[in-house]
């Protein structure tokens, strides 16, 4: 057992899993919300504000050759609303990175479906709940993400050929 895996949970350091996927830990490695415009924002927000959102979904081994790879779900939501004096203003931006360590048991022709599908479908309704929690407790009605169909997401960047985006990373 090498130093690097000295902190994560006994089924990462060597216990057997069952089964070819394995949700060992799921955290929040990153969370931001801001509200650039307060106090003002929440006296002049007469409706409810248009959100703009991003999803992404990375994929990293964390360690060379193995079958353990941490899972990031990255969410931003932007949420604009008219001013008073024309235009928009900024009523709130909502940034999470919600992550997993799965470990991973499958050919390595189903490595990549199952890392960039399967995993964020997983972490999914988690990075949901933090997400209308956050936006709630900010002041403002809860973003509520509609279900996302990870697989489309996933075949059409492939078919764009995004580097960087809904990649497996190569360590």
């Amino acid at each position: 057992m090498s130093d690097s895996n000295a902190t994560l949970p006994p089924q990462v350091n060597g216990a057997a899993p069952q089964g070819p996927l394995l949700l060992n830990v799921q955290y929040t490695k990153d969370l931001s919300f801001e509200v650039p415009g307060a106090p003002e924002i929440f006296a002049t927000l007469r409706e409810q504000p248009r959100i703009d959102l991003a999803l992404d979904v990375q994929a990293r081994p964390l360690q060379q050759g193995g079958n353990v790879f941490e899972v990031a779900l990255q969410i931003r939501a932007d949420a604009q609303a008219p001013a008073p004096n024309g235009g928009t203003q900024t009523a709130f931006i909502a940034e999470l990175v919600y992550c997993g360590i799965f470990t991973v048991n499958v050919e390595p022709n189903l490595l990549e479906p199952i890392l960039l599908v399967e995993c964020p479908r997983l972490l999914f309704p988690f990075a949901r709940n933090i997400l209308a929690d956050v936006t709630r407790d900010g002041g403002f009605p809860p973003v509520m993400l509609t279900p996302i169909d990870f697989v489309a997401l996933w075949q059409s960047r492939r078919g764009q050929g995004a580097e960087g985006q809904a990649q497996v990373a190569n360590a």
